[in-house]
């Protein structure tokens, strides 16, 4: 569904990414490991739009995307649930909701996405009229993922839904997580840096240090790797 061929992103004369190439099959749900300043973040901006690649390709379905602007990829069925959640705080629960479905006009599609979501997360609901600022960390993150599913994406990209979240709610996000692969069959590509349970939920997991891929497979061997168990596990 995605592959990313020899990818390079610099910020003015510092190089980023080098050389990264990755491929994210239909359905699943593929993670990228790495330590702080790795270039994580950077490959899905690099995805996304919002930043543009040096050099390398970017394939969506077939279709070369690298370098063109975030609002096109979003009607190609493209999401990005950021790093940071980036809500609109000043704005309520509802009314960030409705932000994701801001390129949808059918009020019917519309009720049966934010159904999905209320579903999904419950306490959304229950938080509807809420300034989204005022919410906790984890509703927070609850609200970046439902208004990335607002957008109907068929590839949703996420980054560090665990940061700054307490350890109980970790838990919850990361088993709704699955539960939208599963049940929407919505293809994932996961920025995590808690490497157990990110290599726990997905298929697939590719391992990024200093710009470079330095190691990928299925997850349960790289789980099992002496090289990740100590670098990433704490084992």
């Amino acid at each position: 569904m995605l592959e990313i061929k020899n990818l390079q992103v610099s910020y003015g004369c510092i190089a980023a990414l080098h050389d990264v190439s990755l491929k994210v099959e239909q359905g699943r749900i593929v993670t990228l490991i790495g330590s702080n300043g790795a270039g994580k973040s950077t490959t899905l901006r690099a995805i996304s739009g919002l930043v543009r690649p040096t050099a390398g390709a970017i394939f969506y379905n077939g279709q070369s995307i690298g370098g063109r602007p975030a609002h096109q990829l979003v009607k190609l069925g493209l999401a990005h649930v950021p790093e940071g959640r980036m809500i609109f705080a000043n704005l309520t629960v509802h009314e960030n909701l409705m932000m994701g479905a801001y390129l949808q006009r059918d009020k019917a599609v519309i009720q049966r996405e934010l159904d999905f979501v209320f579903t999904t997360f419950p306490r959304l609901k229950e938080r509807d009229k809420q300034v989204a600022g005022t919410l906790s960390g984890g509703e927070q993150q609850m609200l970046a993922i439902g208004r990335a599913l607002m957008s109907q994406p068929r590839f949703l990209m996420m980054d560090e839904p665990s940061l700054g979240i307490a350890p109980l709610l970790v838990k919850t996000i990361f088993e709704k997580v699955v539960e939208i692969n599963r049940e929407r069959g919505i293809t994932i590509l996961l920025v995590e840096q808690n490497a157990n349970l990110a290599l726990e939920i997905s298929h697939r997991g590719y391992v990024l240090e200093t710009g470079h891929i330095i190691l990928e497979g299925d997850s349960a061997s790289l789980r099992k790797n002496t090289d990740i168990e100590r670098a990433y596990l704490g084992r």
